[in-house]
């Protein structure tokens, strides 16, 4: 039982027994006393001065009297008005530590066979380019959620759908075909999805000269694009994709083999995986059965036209095209025809979809369809909405080959850490210099991206996300590697304190820090937010270096007092390391 829980459950029969009232536990919440005032929780009386009948000064007084007498973990208190401030009892503190490092998944719970089964959609790449930082903030936030659903006892199924067809695929085609020459990855030395994220610029490269020619000859914007050979050409290699010629069929194949490829090898050097891909072209014809279906039984409805609607007026929306008249599917059918094969494979009760905030009407939408027709968890479907990350210099674009690449991030990440800490790491073999600066590197992007509240736009500068003393990765990987250090030098740490060994006011602190993990990740959980663990990461390491530096560990003479302060950094360590594993972060034993 938590200190929160213990003070509330003390409180309530406080309450009862000096007033007669029953009040809920749930219904007293203390909060962490002031730094100015003394205590380390407080709670309101207000609410009991009816009862009492008496000033918030005497009402504060009987109720921490009571609790001083009857809740050993309560050493004293002082009352400030209404507000009552509780001291809690070093040997509570004592007694929270041991427990702590008794308890191995601790802060953890583990899915049992009734668990909820959660699928958790991330990533969900488009085959004609290669992964970009807008897709890193995606993947690490997909990544770190599901992490923290599976601590929370959830089981957890982590999936992506590939965006592999249509017409922005059949454009990266055709330009390798008539300006690629055989060239492979191969041949290159380039990976796959660079490869053909380079024919997807130069086909646009050679749209755009073709319009300004068309337009110079007299045409309008719009009448050029109507005219242009070119787009015509890519959406006829669509129609035969759509027909199943054996050509077409085979390079989109083929040059898709080669994106997978490069996305795998991404992928790897994030840390992310995923326990199932699914493919759009595999799923937007049961999404077109799906909705064809609808319309049978009253759901959709079917224009004069042939296109294929939704009407949600009845739910506050409008109406929706899910089939166009020629019989081609929109991205909703797609999600239609995806959600019925995930329901066919895995028993979901929770599907949660981490896509943009500019999506929100689609997954409305969705939701709303998704219930209609028949699926269990349609209605309560989680959109996980997160907001665009921008540089310094701006947004990116994509056809004009202006992103910000994945891969390049990566390195330049890794290089700038191997910089930042060369002389840290003057004492290492090379392989492990490098092996370091690689985990400091990708601690630095995937804490930087993950401390911000997923819902807002946020600017990713990558020369501040490497820094060993602000609130960035490194800062939390050297706190790691100091208390492991600490750890080394000591030889043994005990494994149990004796209750007689009580914490000083700084080291009591940390403690109660450390307890506030598991409702920390229980929050993160319920809220959908990766910030949160990031941001007590930083708070716990932050505690522990002002107790590092205030307090001597390997110079303090009494063997009582050092051997609480070993056992109370290695479980600092210890969470520190479990926190930060749900951003998908690595600590390095040293640096």
């Amino acid at each position: 039982m938590t200190i929160e829980s213990i003070i509330s459950q003390g409180v309530s029969k406080a309450v009862k027994d000096l007033y007669g009232i029953e009040v809920s536990e749930s219904s007293i919440v203390p909060q962490a006393t002031r730094k100015e005032f003394e205590g380390n929780f407080t709670v309101m009386v207000f609410p009991y001065l009816k009862a009492s009948r008496k000033s918030p000064e005497a009402t504060g007084k009987e109720i921490g009297e009571w609790l001083e007498k009857n809740v050993p973990a309560i050493e004293k208190f002082n009352v400030v008005k209404g507000f009552l401030n509780l001291t809690v009892n070093p040997s509570f503190w004592t007694k929270v530590l041991n427990h702590i490092a008794e308890d191995k998944d601790y802060g953890f719970l583990k899915a049992t066979e009734g668990s909820p089964l959660v699928m958790v959609e991330y990533s969900s790449p488009n085959t004609n380019k290669p992964l970009h930082l807008g897709h890193v903030r995606n993947n690490l936030l997909g990544y770190s959620l599901s992490r923290i659903l599976e601590a929370n006892g959830n089981k957890v199924v982590k999936t992506n759908i590939v965006n592999d067809r249509g017409i922005h695929i059949c454009k990266s085609m055709l330009a390798w075909k008539k300006w690629g020459n055989g060239e492979t990855p191969e041949s290159s030395g380039k990976k796959g999805d660079h490869l053909i994220g380079d024919y997807y610029v130069e086909f646009d490269k050679h749209y755009k000269n073709e319009l300004k020619e068309l337009e110079g000859s007299g045409m309008t914007p719009e009448e050029a694009e109507a005219s242009s050979k070119l787009m015509q050409e890519a959406r006829e290699m669509l129609r035969k994709w759509e027909a199943g010629d054996s050509e077409v069929r085979n390079l989109w194949e083929t040059m898709n083999n080669w994106v997978y490829e490069g996305f795998d090898e991404t992928y790897k050097r994030l840390g992310v995986d995923f326990d199932k891909i699914y493919y759009e072209s595999d799923t937007y014809l049961e999404g077109k059965d799906l909705v064809l279906g609808g319309i049978e039984s009253g759901i959709m409805y079917r224009k004069d036209d042939g296109s294929v609607w939704a009407d949600l007026t009845g739910d506050g929306l409008d109406h929706k095209l899910l089939l166009r008249s020629d019989g081609t599917s929109v991205y909703m059918t797609q999600d239609i025809g995806t959600a019925k094969l995930r329901y066919q494979d895995y028993p979901i009760d929770k599907m949660v979809y981490v896509v943009g905030n500019e999506q929100n009407y689609h997954f409305q939408v969705l939701s709303l369809i998704l219930d209609k027709l028949g699926f269990k968890w349609g209605k309560d479907l989680v959109h996980f909405s997160y907001g665009m990350v921008e540089l310094p210099e701006g947004k990116m674009k994509s056809r004009e080959g202006t992103v910000v690449d994945a891969d390049d991030l990566i390195d330049k990440m890794i290089t700038s850490a191997k910089e930042a800490s060369a002389d840290r790491f003057t004492d290492m073999a090379p392989e492990e210099a490098a092996e370091v600066a690689r985990m400091v590197g990708l601690g630095a992007l995937k804490y930087f991206l993950l401390k911000v509240d997923p819902k807002k736009n946020m600017l990713f500068n990558p020369k501040e996300s490497i820094d060993f003393n602000g609130n960035t990765g490194p800062f939390l990987q050297y706190t790691y590697a100091r208390i492991r250090s600490v750890i080394r030098r000591a030889g043994e740490v005990p494994e149990h304190l004796a209750e007689d060994i009580l914490p000083n006011e700084k080291e009591s602190a940390l403690i109660q820090k450390l307890a506030d993990f598991p409702a920390v990740v229980r929050e993160a959980g319920q809220n959908y937010s990766p910030a949160l663990i990031a941001n007590y990461c930083y708070e716990l390491a932050k505690e522990y270096n002002q107790f590092y530096h205030d307090y001597p560990i390997m110079k303090e003479s009494d063997e009582r007092t050092k051997g609480l302060r070993l056992l109370l950094s290695e479980q600092v360590g210890k969470v520190l390391k479990k926190a930060s594993s749900l951003l998908g972060m690595e600590m390095p034993e040293r640096m």
